[in-house]
């Protein structure tokens, strides 16, 4: 009976582990490991938070389709995991990418550390792009040309943020470009997709999200300062410096919640989004550790370093956007707008 179960649980902890700190555990791996890893499937939920931050505003409005809702929220999904794997083949091309830059030390590169092949890479970004170029079309025809200005404008930036040549990344506007997307296109495209329609005040509502993801990627690129300023990468972080861009990512955590509450009192988010005020204890902790340089060695048992303070940015992320999401369910169930 234990060599029948055992394995699918091993195989089960190895998925569980991947997605939750995007490092294969020790050992050989399966390939749905491979390809968690590869994708870098940890990251995804920040989509899907966007995706259900849409769909549970839409939820209840005039012209609402679930059907629509569902193919954005899998359209969106699959377009962060095809930027993902864009990324990392561009930034490989262009020698941003090395055996000796933080994105392959803290987790396997897909190509520097022999877990796909180019081929195979560029097979699997067809893929996603094919599968959102499906999903377009038939929310075009339903919902018409607006949702084709949402998905090129988010292709456009995702492609340009690491890509040739404008490498936003490079030039200080790749933290713009994240905003953007994960805020207005995401939440704004996947809204427009469910219902037909786009008020002021889903704009609005789509900002504080942003703030949250845009703070991920600026302590990322605090983490990268030491690796991306010799090399003339000139991300925001590196314009700013470390202590004034470490103090810009508190900024835009206290904006999320601010913004939130705005949007809460005009109307624009419903007030059981206030919810996710109870992430603030969490931002407390987290303040100290922005405030001071990073540890000389990482902590025992952390898995992304040289990653420090996008770490923990995204363990406020997590909690701070599932917040959100409940507070929007709470509202949705009980039909307060």
């Amino acid at each position: 009976m234990s060599a029948t179960v055992e394995p699918p649980l091993r195989r089960l902890a190895a998925w569980r582990y991947a997605a939750a700190t995007t490092n294969p555990p020790a050992g050989p791996i399966d390939a749905v490991t491979r390809w968690i890893v590869v994708t870098r499937a940890a990251v995804l939920p920040m989509t899907l938070f966007a995706g259900a931050v849409a769909g549970l505003l839409a939820v209840g409005q005039p012209g609402f389709s679930a059907l629509d809702l569902t193919l954005a929220v899998i359209g969106i999904t699959a377009a962060h995991l095809a930027n993902n794997l864009m990324n990392d083949l561009f930034d490989t091309q262009v020698g941003g990418d090395t055996a000796s830059y933080p994105r392959a030390l803290y987790a396997p590169h897909p190509l520097l550390a022999g877990l796909v092949t180019k081929r195979r890479l560029w097979t699997a970004i067809l893929l996603a792009n094919s599968a959102d170029l499906l999903i377009l079309a038939v929310l075009a025809a339903r919902r018409g040309w607006p949702i084709v200005a949402f998905a090129l404008g988010g292709f456009l930036l995702s492609v340009a943020y690491t890509a040739p040549p404008l490498r936003l990344k490079k030039i200080g506007l790749g933290e713009p470009d994240v905003l953007v997307v994960w805020g207005p296109l995401m939440i704004g495209g996947t809204y427009f997709a469910a219902t037909g329609s786009l008020p002021w005040q889903v704009w609005l509502a789509s900002v504080p999200y942003g703030l949250l993801c845009t703070s991920v990627l600026m302590g990322k690129h605090v983490d990268k300062i030491p690796y991306d300023a010799p090399v003339g990468t000139r991300t925001l972080p590196v314009l700013l410096g470390e202590r004034r861009a470490r103090h810009l990512t508190l900024g835009l955590m206290v904006a999320f919640y601010v913004l939130v509450a705005l949007s809460a009192a005009v109307g624009a988010l419903p007030w059981p989004a206030l919810l996710t005020l109870g992430a603030l204890p969490r931002l407390v902790k987290l303040w100290p550790y922005y405030l001071a340089p990073p540890p000389v060695e990482p902590p025992a048992n952390f898995p992304v370093w040289p990653l420090w303070y996008a770490a923990i940015a995204f363990l406020h992320v997590r909690l701070a956007g599932l917040l959100l999401v409940v507070g929007l369910g709470v509202a949705a169930v009980a039909g307060i707008s």
